[in-house]
């Protein structure tokens, strides 16, 4: 290929044994030592010659046995690393160590790493070992290593196809919109451009019911077979629910999102094939989906720029909604045209996260969310939530209850939590479903929790390892922890519609010291949605398959502003604060009124073209 050679052609002659692609980076692999140590001035050039990155491998056997490279590297790294494991991917070179302390591994600006390099010539990879055992975490890791020799292969196909010329009948870039439009739930688009299809999000309707819990797949412009990429936002059903079925439809390419998102997404499938299952119903998807969406997995660390389809690039930032959760900022063509998909987005500082950035020299056309964008759609400030919450988990602490909290195994279980741990509070905190599997993820990736609480756990200061935090394991812990009262329970489903919260609930439905509270968004036609209208008796299906219902005596508390979305002036604000104004905002992932409610109100303000589109409707951009 083209870009191949250029590489080959502008290194010095005679230290490249071969050059290979792996996705949108180059890999040159050489047998001179010299230049494996010493290439940073040389490859840099090259970089900005070609505009790709580039990175220098020893060929294997210039890398010393795996044995000795271990024990070496034990030897270079100081001990209050903690490191837990060595382990080699030889087809690539890689060396990757796993160790509580990375940045003891890594050195003061990498000096450890070139050490370790200089001395083994393997590339290490370096692994944070979370303080809270993940078996998700371990699970992904093991299968990566295990599947080395598919991923090298796959990454040469994935890269191949980026470099590939192409040749379409298409002049334009436009947006099919699949699903999430006028609604919340399923959302997904379709992305077109005169090179490449790319479908951004894949989720479903979690209260939906067939038909409507799936993204249009049987429109004609939808072919799984013709997609280049899938690029997903965040860990959240509504946005990644229908990825694993596209590849048990038989979907073979990439998957691109960060690093923290693999990780949660992997916990939210297999949490959902299980309440299908126990619920006696046939789930979308199998774990053979899941391992394969994992195994086609390319993370991108924020602030990243990779190309991912001969036209596009891509680059993920902050959206302060959720642990690793990205706005898409795609740049297609050279110039051509560049999208900022922005949602779900938080522009407002949380306890665990900062805002969702801002800082783009270029996005013509901005699609952004209106979960909460009509008008009255105005939060509370954070302080006064916070203080909000607080004051009734303690009248309920008072009163000797239980504070159950319904919430969002990904972010608004851990933000609660957070919240508590600030205020020292001192009452037991029971933790249930999926949570803790969540936390241990959380305690994996510091570095994408806000600057102030990364800073609080590198100095030994993690808010997940408070001693108030207990995790509830089986149905008898369940039992026990309602009966240490007063305490709080934070448990799966945040909107009522499955997990054990329900078991939570109609046991304390009839308490009246006890509270109920909804710290989230609940979605329309869930259980939770019902009982915030007004619904006191809570339906429920006994083992002989009678349904029966339950008086509702607790105390029932909402608590807006905690939310991980931007209220509505804080979209506007949003938009107001993006370096470069758009020409165009498509407005979608909200209900009806307020999807056009906000079009019209941005429209308005900022003198753009603004619109709120309809499921399979397409909007040609350029």
């Amino acid at each position: 290929m083209e870009i191949l050679e250029r590489v080959k052609e502008v290194l010095p002659r005679g230290v490249v044994s071969k050059v290979e692609l792996e996705g949108s980076e180059v890999v040159v692999y050489t047998r001179d030592e010299k230049f494996f140590l010493e290439h940073g001035e040389i490859v840099k050039e090259a970089v900005k010659t070609l505009k790709k990155r580039i990175e220098v491998r020893a060929e294997r056997e210039l890398c010393l046995p795996q044995e000795e490279a271990e024990e070496k590297i034990r030897k270079l790294v100081p001990e209050e690393a903690s490191i837990k494991y060595v382990k080699f991917e030889p087809e690539r070179s890689i060396v990757i160590v796993g160790a509580e302390k990375p940045g003891i591994v890594i050195g003061k600006k990498g000096e450890k790493l070139r050490e370790i390099k200089r001395e083994t010539f393997w590339t290490p990879r370096i692994e944070r070992i979370p303080p809270i055992q993940s078996d998700v975490v371990k699970g992904i890791r093991g299968l990566l290593l295990r599947e080395s020799k598919f991923r090298k292969a796959f990454l040469n196909r994935v890269g191949k196809n980026i470099f590939s010329e192409r040749k379409t009948g298409r002049d334009w870039v436009r947006i099919i919109c699949l699903g999430g439009c006028r609604e919340v739930g399923r959302s997904c688009m379709l992305l077109e451009t005169p090179k490449s299809k790319i479908l951004i999000d894949c989720g479903v309707n979690v209260g939906g019911k067939d038909s409507g819990m799936l993204p249009f797949f049987n429109t004609k412009e939808f072919d799984y077979t013709e997609l280049d990429a899938i690029v997903v936002s965040h860990a959240h059903l509504d946005h990644i629910g229908a990825v694993p079925l596209l590849y048990e439809y038989g979907y073979d390419g990439p998957l691109y999102l960060t690093p923290p998102t693999v990780d949660l997404a992997t916990l939210l499938w297999l949490d959902y094939i299980d309440v299908m299952q126990k619920s006696m119903e046939k789930p979308l998807f199998t774990a053979r989906g899941v391992k394969e969406a994992v195994k086609h997995a390319i993370t991108l660390d924020y602030g990243e720029v990779s190309d991912i389809a001969p036209d596009v690039r891509l680059t993920f930032e902050n959206a302060g909604h959720v642990l690793g959760s990205a706005l898409i900022h795609l740049h297609i063509g050279e110039g051509l045209h560049n999208i900022l998909y922005a949602l779900d987005q938080k522009f407002g500082r949380t306890t665990l996260l900062d805002p969702a950035c801002t800082n783009f020299q270029r996005n013509e056309t901005v699609i952004i969310e209106a979960t909460y964008g009509k008008a009255g759609d105005v939060m509370p400030s954070r302080r006064e939530a916070e203080q909000q919450l607080m004051e009734v988990v303690n009248r309920t602490m008072e009163r000797g209850g239980v504070a159950l909290i319904p919430a969002f195994a990904v972010e608004r279980a851990q933000e609660v939590m957070a919240i508590l741990a600030e205020n020292d509070f001192q009452y037991p905190v029971y933790v249930d479903g999926m949570i803790w599997d969540a936390n241990a993820i959380f305690t994996t990736y510091p570095e994408y929790l806000s600057k102030r609480v990364m800073k609080k756990i590198f100095a030994g200061e993690n808010p997940f390892l408070k001693p108030i935090f207990k995790r509830i394991a089986s149905a008898s812990d369940r039992e026990k922890a309602r009966e240490d009262r007063p305490c709080v329970i934070i448990s799966t489903s945040g909107m009522l519609v499955g997990g054990p919260v329900i078991e939570h609930l109609r046991a304390l439905a009839e308490d009246e010291r006890s509270t109920l509270i909804f710290c989230g968004y609940q979605c329309e036609g869930t259980l939770g949605s019902r009982i915030q209208k007004g619904w006191r008796e809570i339906p429920y299906q006994t083992e002989e398959g009678k349904t029966i219902t339950v008086p509702l005596k607790m105390e029932v508390a909402t608590i807006d502003g905690l939310s991980g979305h931007s209220g509505r002036n804080q979209l506007i604000a949003f938009i107001g604060n993006l370096r470069a104004r758009p020409e165009r905002v498509l407005v979608v992932h909200g209900e009806a009124q307020k999807t056009v409610d906000l079009a019209s109100t941005l429209a308005k303000i900022f003198r753009v073209e603004a619109y709120a589109p309809r499921n399979l409707e397409a909007v040609r951009l350029r």
